[in-house]
């Protein structure tokens, strides 16, 4: 990550910062970004290295993270070529883009992989589980966009998205072992699905990953993620979400996500109707800075919410 960092700084076109944005973000302007490429590229090569690469999931994860960081940097470069936030892909564009990508990699699983995956957990209770049918992947694709978009808002703070990421990550990361033994999947009453386990080993990287990045991404941060690494990021945890047949505990566990994604849209259709401002500024965290909440206050206290809300999806898999 140094010699990154050090990388763009020569190359001298760093973070372009949103111009209605709080006035005392304007220090940031230029902060090398893309720092996610780093994680995408050392969490694939270390699962390359460890994974079973037998196993069709592995590459189709794999994929769903390479092909959201690849949109994701196409986004950051048009904007830092322009200098400007606004110039990158159009909504439109990433709309698109993400919908065509989900579906590409749900194909295969309801086509070639016997992961039983028309099912969904009902979080919270016993032996119920969702039939989804055709349904699957609408719903699925809904997630993964949904995932990749809430993530990407959430990143607007020094380490504000990371650590969300990082407890989401680790409780998929228990929910992808278990489910892969055969023994627990038995005694905790979950849908076994053999080498969903090698997904954990995945997700193993990307805590390492990132919290070698919140290394250099905690206030004040040396470098910025990009849409490099929240659209991968996002991406990758849906993707799990759904392999798992986990995906109706992630608006607990990512609640963070929910509530940044949800405040933009609230932003956006209240003024449409009243030509007046709901919050102070969307997303969420920008709110709470233009109400005189410290940056480093805001950012720690969503951490804290994310660990409990982590624990609580954990819980799931007794309180049933």
């Amino acid at each position: 990550m140094p010699y990154f960092i050090e990388l763009v700084r020569k190359v001298g076109k760093g973070q372009p910062i949103r111009e209605d944005g709080p006035k005392d973000h304007i220090v940031k302007q230029g902060t090398p970004t893309m720092g996610g490429l780093v994680v995408v590229l050392v969490v694939t090569a270390s699962s390359l290295l460890l994974c079973n690469l037998a196993v069709l999931t592995v590459w189709l994860t794999l994929g769903a993270f390479l092909a959201f960081g690849a949109l994701g940097f196409v986004d950051d470069l048009s904007k830092v070529n322009k200098q400007n936030s606004y110039h990158g892909l159009s909504e439109k564009q990433k709309l698109i883009s993400q919908f065509i990508i989900s579906v590409a990699l749900l194909v295969p699983i309801v086509t070639f992989t016997p992961l039983g995956n028309l099912e969904i957990l009902v979080p919270f209770v016993k032996d119920t589980n969702l039939y989804l049918g055709l349904l699957f992947v609408p719903l699925a694709t809904f997630v993964m966009v949904g995932t990749s978009n809430a993530v990407n808002f959430t990143d607007g703070l020094d380490g504000l998205a990371i650590g969300p990421i990082l407890t989401v990550a680790l409780t998929y990361g228990v929910f992808t072992y278990l489910t892969g033994d055969v023994d627990f999947a038995k005694y905790l009453k979950l849908l076994h699905m053999p080498y969903l386990g090698e997904l954990s080993i995945i997700l193993a990287g990307l805590v390492g990953g990132g919290l070698g990045f919140l290394w250099y991404n905690s206030f004040p941060a040396q470098i910025f993620m990009g849409d490099t690494g929240s659209m991968a990021f996002g991406g990758i945890l849906g993707y799990i979400a759904i392999l798992s047949n986990q995906a109706l505990i992630l608006p607990i566990c990512g609640g963070i996500f929910v509530v940044e994604a949800m405040s933009v849209i609230i932003q956006r259709y209240y003024y449409k109707m009243t030509k007046k401002r709901f919050f102070r500024m969307a997303p969420l965290h920008h709110h709470y800075e233009l109400g005189g909440m410290p940056e480093t206050k805001i950012i720690v206290r969503a951490w804290i919410i994310s660990a409990i809300l982590a624990a609580v999806s954990l819980m799931s898999l007794k309180i049933r």
